[in-house]
């Protein structure tokens, strides 16, 4: 800020902002002892307007003077350790306490140009978390195929898959340890013939969680769940709406919780949130 002027120009404010980027904490000092600038240069003006209660002997030109020296008093009082301007910055402080405990140095960009840490926390907020980038690539291939047979998004599948599972981290296991390769949660009900796993879930009764044993079938590999879970969704009627939302996740999400398909009553909510996951992973897997 120009010493001899009360306002910050617009050149100022654009150094401030760039500052921010590079250094906040900086940037916090440097916006306090301004605060503390202008607020001197107002204690100031008051003092001596309620000092000169006859105005005759007044100017433009004595009172330009008196203004800019009353400017150059106030830097100058600024700033100073234990002043107001220390107050106003820890204020400033606490409010951005998350963007000031972020690293200040400059890093690389893919590009070979410099990116501020705020750009480079955008970037890493971009990118697709690892977890589910794997999930995706080791079934991808297997929901691309029942997708062609019964027209459900393989995407839409992948979702669910990762929701039910936590992108492959809480699979359902058999008793003896070895994976049920149960991505979809299915039960296994009194018509189902084949293998099976008991183990304890979280169900939703009366909208409250409870813990239950429940059985769910097992499968041969990862392949024959996604099968399975076709099979299931083309052939219920329960599930018609399912398969009649095409491309539409929110009624993909919402027809699978209308349908009863988990006690959750935020399924679709939570559902709905993996499948935006799951296409953007699509997208970058594909760039």
């Amino acid at each position: 800020m120009n010493p001899l002027t009360s306002v910050a120009g617009p050149q100022d404010l654009t150094a401030l902002k760039l500052r921010a980027t590079q250094d906040p904490k900086a940037a916090v000092r440097e916006a306090a002892k301004q605060a503390e600038s202008l607020f001197m240069q107002q204690l100031l003006k008051s003092m001596r307007e309620s000092a000169m209660l006859d105005g005759s002997l007044e100017n433009q030109g004595s009172q330009l003077g008196r203004d800019l020296l009353d400017t150059q008093w106030a830097t100058q009082l600024s700033g100073r350790p234990g002043g107001l301007g220390d107050a106003i910055a820890r204020q400033l402080e606490k409010q951005m306490g998350s963007v000031l405990r972020t690293p200040q140095a400059t890093q690389p960009t893919a590009s070979g140009t410099s990116a501020t840490p705020t750009e480079v926390g955008a970037v890493r907020q971009a990118k697709v978390p690892q977890q589910a980038a794997a999930f995706v690539q080791e079934h991808r291939a297997a929901a691309q195929a029942v997708s062609q047979r019964s027209g459900i998004p393989a995407d839409f599948m992948l979702a669910q898959a990762a929701h039910e599972t936590g992108w492959g981290r809480k699979d359902i296991r058999m008793a003896d340890g070895s994976p049920s390769n149960n991505l979809f949660g299915i039960k296994a009900g009194p018509g189902w013939t084949g293998p099976v796993a008991r183990i304890t879930t979280t169900e939703y009764v009366d909208g409250q969680p409870r813990k239950q044993v429940q059985t769910f079938r097992a499968y041969a590999s990862a392949a024959d769940s996604f099968a399975d879970y076709a099979r299931l969704m083309t052939t219920s009627p329960r599930y018609a709406g399912v398969v009649a939302a095409g491309h539409d996740a929110q009624r993909f999400a919402q027809g699978l919780q209308q349908a009863g398909y988990a006690t959750d009553p935020a399924y679709a909510d939570k559902l709905g949130r993996v499948i935006n996951t799951t296409l953007r992973v699509a997208r970058s897997l594909a760039a």
